[in-house]
This record gives structure tokens, sequence and C-alpha cells, in this order.
């Protein structure tokens, strides 16, 4: 099989379109329609149905498709490796984590990492799902829960604990309850249901002071914790956080210190194949020493 041609299927089948493929790749879309239907004529099956509404992998499309997003995975992975300097890291670094931890915690301790390496570029992807690190969605992850995938490398960086804040306009307005029993006479946000939560019993606050199988009713949902975060900190209500959303964050007062609520551990997390990556090693190195730094 042509490279090129499989190169041209594996964009149209990611794009779901041949002018949207033809954007990616700076070519026409009647160009990138005929490498597709010369590919199909050398391999005698059909990759794709056409549709009005777009393009869909038949069966024969589906099995190239995955195995090409592999191979053109490990290429990549391969091409990181052989490019980094033996003696400075640099190049592209593509680092996965969750919304709230990435845009509260890791984000504005980026510069001080950027500082010291200029020559690797980095790529936050925030997102409340796994990327698949095997086919290289990403470099490395900060997660909060042990990988499941047997062929990637963890680290534990850290234990985080959830504690109870409310915004000062809104203790000035509604006062702070003095008891976890008190919490039914306030608004109560907490982690929407709709969506998997990032860490199991997310939402403690919700039973907290009831009796067994007994929950109270909040005022407001948000399917992201950094999304709570805001709505806390607006003074919507009373919201479950973790104690690294509190950092440097006047407009957030812990309230009832005494209870104690769920906690979770933290993994840096990579494939077997970039465990001798330099941009890998310094970038985990910088991690452990922000933590060292940090209350968790």
């Amino acid at each position: 099989m042509d490279w090129d041609k499989l190169r041209i299927f594996h964009a149209v089948a990611e794009a779901g379109s041949f002018t949207h493929a033809g954007e990616l790749l700076n070519l026409s879309q009647s160009a990138v329609s005929r490498q597709i239907s010369a590919l199909e004529d050398s391999l005698k099956v059909p990759l794709f149905h056409r549709h009005a509404r777009g393009l869909i992998l038949t069966e024969q499309g589906e099995l190239l498709y995955r195995t090409a997003h592999e191979v053109f995975g490990k290429l990549a992975m391969t091409e990181a490796q052989l490019t980094e300097s033996k003696d400075r890291p640099k190049g592209p670094l593509k680092i996965t984590t969750t919304v709230a931890f990435g845009s509260q915690w890791l984000a504005p301790r980026m510069h001080e990492f950027i500082e010291v390496y200029p020559e690797i570029e980095c790529h936050l992807l925030l997102l409340d799902r796994e990327v698949d690190l095997s086919m290289r969605e990403a470099d490395l992850a900060i997660r909060f829960s042990p990988p499941r995938q047997a062929d990637l490398i963890q680290r534990h960086l850290m234990t985080v604990h959830m504690h109870i804040y409310a915004a000062a306009n809104y203790i000035k307005k509604h006062g702070v309850p003095q008891t976890a029993e008190e919490l039914d006479k306030h608004r109560i946000v907490v982690y929407g249901e709709d969506v998997r939560p990032p860490v199991p019993d997310v939402n403690w606050l919700l039973r907290v002071g009831f009796k067994e199988g007994h929950l109270r009713r909040p005022t407001m949902t948000v399917n992201n914790v950094y999304g709570v975060m805001k709505a806390v900190q607006s003074g919507a209500g009373i919201g479950a956080l973790p104690e690294y959303m509190s950092y440097n964050n006047a407009d957030l007062v812990e309230i009832l210190p005494e209870l104690t609520g769920p906690q979770f551990d933290a993994y840096f997390v990579y494939a077997e194949e970039m465990k001798r990556s330099k941009r890998i090693s310094v970038f985990r190195d910088f991690l452990l020493r922000k933590v060292a730094e940090s209350k968790f």
C-alpha cells in the first residue's frame, strides 16, 4: 500500500469528509477524492460509504483505519524520539489532565517550566475524559485514578483532599453553617449527575450530616469541577472542592473544616515507548518539585 495514499485515507477518516481533509493536507477536494478512489481500486474493496451528510467507514475501512492510526501514532512517537536533542530536551510535549486541575493549578505554573526549557513546545489538553496515550493522543497525563492500561508507566504524584468552601459575599448574606446539619438551610452547588464524575463520591456534601440513605437537594449542579468553583466563587452557594482550587483564591473561604471529605490520588502517566524521553523526565521532575512546594 502506498504511504501517501494511506496518509490521505487516515486524514479523511479523521475529518469525515474529503473537503475537511483537503484543508488539513493543503490539497483540493478532487485530489483527495482521486487518491481515495485509487486506494480503493488497488485494494479492491470500498473504504467509505458516501452520504450527503459526509463519509462513513465501511467494515473494511474501519479495519484499515485502526491499523493506520496505530502505525502513524507509533511513527510520530519514533520521530519525536529521534529528533530530540542529546544534550538539551526540545520539541513538542502534549500534556493532558482535567479541566479543573489544568486550569487552576497546572497552567499558572507552566511559565516556570517554559523559562527553564524554552525549546520544549508545551501543549495543554484539558479534558475530563481520558485520552489514549498509547495512540499518541498525548505524551503524558496527570490522572486522578490509576491507569487501566497495562502498557502505561505511572508514578504517584500526590494525594488531594476535598474541603467545603463559600464566597465571602455569600457568607456575608447567608452566614456560616456551624454544623453539617445546618447545611440544609443553605444553597448547595455540586457536580452534575449526567456525566462520569472525575473522583469517587464527589457529591458527598449532599449526604454529610444526614442519616444513611438520605440526600439534601442541591440548588445548582455543574458538570465540571472548575465550573463548580466559579459558581461558588460568585456566591451561588456552598460547594466541596479539591484543596488546590483554593490557593491564591481570596474569594473562597473554607467552612466546616472539621468535616472530612473524600481524598484521591493523582498519577503521572506516560506510554512505555516514552520512558527514555528527556522531555518527559524533565517535566516529571518539574512537577514533583512544584507538588513538594504545595499543600495537598
